[in-house]
């Protein structure tokens, strides 16, 4: 199959000719032709398997008849992160560059009158991310009343990021009659229950089983130790050990990436940064710069680990196990783009067990290990043997254990009559003297309160005739 066939107009083949493109990818092949048709699109595939140009192209092959209007634009890409949504805009400018589209992108960080006059001259495409288009909205500077296809790129990113709140009050605020398209990589249940509320009748395409990587990935795990120190000199060893063109050094929280990049900065790597905390600025300038080659290695947070399209990345380096196995497949999938041969090394501790299990579980293979793998976290117990705890139980557990009824004992102490109460009559005070040491077996068992009758007991009853 090729593009030819997929039902795009003439300037767009010619846009995806002058693009370097020959063959469609399954995916495209899948959902160019049903959005060409104006049909509702579930979209799951890979990383890297070229959904943006799934829905570029068909959208502009539907923008080519009609203009926008000042504030009133024609279609809406939202995406959950700067960098994707600037990566969609160059998309747009490198396979609509025949087309006379004006595209706005209103993400944060950048001015917010720039984005108002390219708004207010009017724009066919808007590209944004949930809450800078909820701000110009807000404001009175865009309307949403004249858009014909939404696209909902990384739905699933959507849901970790929380924006389906938002997302939930834009689409209400679109006319009812619009396209909708949804593109993920995974499609957890609250994303497919999004989807049925605001699709309809949805064409699913599903062109490999969700949460899955590429073939194409080599992708190891190493044990290391919990020692921070250790753990980096480890992840040294193991940038130098392979051939590695560019890679992506990914960290779960931004300090540690902070901290990873000064300890490798002072061994001599060529280094740079990404995170959340950095203004918009600076990390455009860092991403352009690895995209360059000017940069070879990036520590990053999982901000750069959806749907960023750097074709040449050739390793992966997971310093952090993720928090969910999702991540970990979007993670790796930054390398083994398009076909090409990748290598994603994970690096576990003994306190990663559960999430690589689960790693393990979802992509359906085992895992191969560089070394031995980690120690597991319990010690292996005999039949019959009771694991051990290796932390102190709370109070709440140590009083609930305090309350609980004593075993039966053995028969041989069932037969044993225990010593009978030597009870005193009524009225008669007891003989026995009151003591602090602890009561024996032999001693009278004490009746009531004994000797010792609290005063205010004593006083005379009170009553009103």
């Amino acid at each position: 199959m090729n593009f030819q066939s997929l039902g795009l107009s003439p300037r767009v083949l010619e846009s995806v000719e002058n693009a370097g493109f020959k063959d469609p990818t399954p995916i495209q092949a899948r959902a160019i032709p049903i959005a060409v048709e104006g049909r509702d699109i579930l979209g799951v595939a890979q990383t890297g398997t070229g959904k943006t140009a799934s829905f570029v192209l068909p959208m502009l092959t539907r923008l080519e008849r009609g203009r926008a209007r000042a504030r009133i634009p024609r279609s809406l890409i939202l995406a959950p992160t700067r960098e994707l949504a600037a990566q969609v805009a160059q998309a747009f400018e490198a396979l609509g560059s025949g087309h006379k589209l004006t595209v706005a992108l209103l993400i944060g960080g950048v001015s917010f009158d720039e984005q108002d006059r390219k708004l207010g001259r009017g724009a066919d495409v808007v590209i944004a991310t949930p809450g800078r288009l909820l701000d110009h909205f807000g404001r009175g500077k865009l309307l949403l009343n004249g858009i014909e296809i939404l696209v909902i790129d990384e739905a699933d990113r959507m849901l970790d990021m929380g924006f389906i709140p938002d997302i939930e009050r834009i689409c209400k605020l679109l006319p009812f009659t619009r396209q909708t398209l949804f593109f993920s990589a995974t499609m957890p249940t609250e994303i497919q229950r999004l989807a049925d509320k605001f699709l309809q009748a949805p064409e699913r395409i599903e062109v490999a089983p969700p949460a899955t990587a590429p073939g194409t990935i080599t992708q190891k795990f190493c044990a290391v130790p919990l020692d921070p120190k250790e753990k980096r000199s480890v992840l040294r060893t193991l940038m130098r050990g392979q051939d590695v063109k560019n890679a992506i050094i990914f960290c779960n929280r931004k300090r540690d990436v902070a901290t990873l990049y000064r300890s490798l900065q002072r061994h001599g790597f060529n280094v740079g940064a990404l995170h959340g905390d950095m203004d918009q600025h600076h990390r455009t300038a860092t991403l352009e710069a690895f995209r360059n080659g000017e940069i070879i290695f990036l520590a990053a947070s999982d901000v750069a680990a959806r749907g960023l399209d750097i074709p040449d990345v050739s390793h992966i380096f997971n310093y952090d196990v993720p928090l969910q196995a999702d991540d970990y497949v979007h993670r790796i999938g930054r390398t083994g783009r398009a076909g090409r041969k990748g290598f994603a090394a994970t690096l576990v501790t003994s306190g990663d067990k559960k999430t690589i299990r689960a790693i393990e579980r979802l992509s359906g293979n085992k895992l191969e290990w560089i070394g031995a793998p980690p120690p597991n976290q319990r010690p292996e117990q005999t039949d019959g043997e009771q694991p051990k705890s290796r932390h102190r139980p709370s109070r709440d557990s140590r009083s609930r254990q305090r309350q609980r009824p004593a075993k039966p004992e053995t028969k041989a102490a069932e037969t044993r009559k225990p010593a009978q109460p030597q009870y005193q009559e009524s009225g008669k005070e007891s003989a026995s003297k009151p003591s602090n040491r602890r009561q024996s077996p032999k001693d009278p068992a004490t009746v009531g309160m004994g000797t010792h009758v609290p005063a205010f007991m004593k006083r005379p009853i009170r009553t009103t005739s």
